[in-house]
């Protein structure tokens, strides 16, 4: 009996692990600020670590978060090679608050409008903020709910493990 439990909790961990590192993004078409069309599928195959978190602007975490994320982001990019994109789920009445938001706050990122939430149902997720990390070759390593102050620190040893094992 002890062999069997023991089985079905190993069998569960590679399960669990398999999950957490998964395939890429959904090949889902949104649009920039600007009115301009963007695949996610396409940024995740630039060949660098890619961030993308989901936010709106009702929603308080989610600006902190990012506005922290911004506040780091030069030393990312210099040490990590990362993107970040930040995908607003405001309905399509209120895509004027964000970019009058993102114009405001000056984040030093793309910023894509997710109106009728085509992402959000792709990646099965029921809040925001929801964080994900994609490695270099596109394949989701690590997913986030909520924020708490300190998680762009956790986010950055992610990349600092990504980095280590990148030829």
């Amino acid at each position: 009996m002890k062999k069997l439990l023991l089985g079905i909790l190993l069998i569960a961990g590679f399960q669990a692990a398999a999950q957490e590192k998964q395939a890429g993004l959904p090949n889902v078409t949104l649009k920039d600020l600007q009115g301009n069309t963007v695949n996610i599928a396409e940024l995740a195959s630039e060949g660098k670590p890619l961030i993308v978190s989901f936010w709106a602007t009702w929603c308080t975490p989610c600006k902190k978060e990012l506005t922290n994320y911004a506040d780091l982001y030069e030393d990312w990019q210099a040490n990590f090679g990362v993107k970040i994109v930040a995908i607003s789920i405001d309905d399509a009445r209120n895509t004027a608050k964000v970019k009058s938001y993102v114009n405001g706050v000056k984040w030093p990122f793309q910023v894509l409008l997710d109106p009728n939430e085509d992402m959000k149902r792709s990646l099965n997720f029921q809040t925001v903020p929801f964080t994900i990390l994609i490695d270099k070759n596109g394949n989701i390593v690590y997913r986030h709910n909520s924020y708490v102050e300190g998680d762009e620190y956790v986010m950055e040893e992610k990349l600092k493990k990504l980095s280590a094992i990148a030829p």
